[in-house]
């Protein structure tokens, strides 16, 4: 009797395992059209070259959205005049603003920005891991003008599924600091 309970009991579990179907390994492709540009020109203090596939949407005191709707991502830009000396408050706020991601963030490299034909100087953060913004920037003419810009998704931060839309913009905005003119105030 015993026996017989035994060999049920290697019967029924035997039975029992799934059969191992080998997958082929899936990979997420997300292709985005070749970027496309077009110059900006608004009662801005300063131009630039905007991808075609986003929208802009003016803001108040010069400041610009740049949303991207096939992302669900917004670039914000926001302008501050230089005046009485407060590049130095401009840059630490600039600094500070990026920085406080860091409780989230893995790493944060930054590329100093010099186009000098242009009077343009700046700074370009690549925001690594589940911060709130994936890329930020400030560029300024260090006597009349700082723009800054923030990248943002409208969605909860997952860096890995993200990962080819935060390329494709960062690119973009790199593309606008490369690209931005003043325009010249008489002091």
């Amino acid at each position: 009797m015993r026996f017989i309970a035994i060999v049920l009991l290697t019967i029924l579990f035997i039975s029992c395992e799934d059969e191992v179907a080998v997958k082929p390994e899936a990979k997420l492709r997300l292709e985005y059209p070749k970027a496309s540009y077009s110059i900006v020109k608004t009662a801005a203090p300063y131009t630039f070259e905007k991808n075609t596939a986003a929208t802009l949407i003016p803001k108040r005191n010069y400041g610009m959205n740049i949303h991207y709707p096939m992302m669900d991502a917004t670039v914000y830009l926001t302008y501050q005049p230089v005046r009485n000396q407060n590049l130095d408050s401009l840059l630490y706020d600039a600094q500070k603003l990026t920085y406080d991601h860091n409780t989230r963030a893995d790493a944060i490299p930054n590329q100093v920005f010099m186009n000098p034909e242009h009077t343009s100087y700046g700074m370009f953060y690549e925001i690594n891991g589940n911060a709130a913004t994936q890329a930020q920037f400030y560029i300024t003419d260090s006597l009349d003008h700082f723009l800054l810009g923030s990248l943002y998704f409208n969605t909860k931060p997952n860096f890995d599924s993200l990962y080819p839309a935060v390329i494709y913009l960062r690119d973009d905005m790199r593309h606008i600091m490369e690209t931005l003119t003043w325009t010249p105030i008489e002091h």
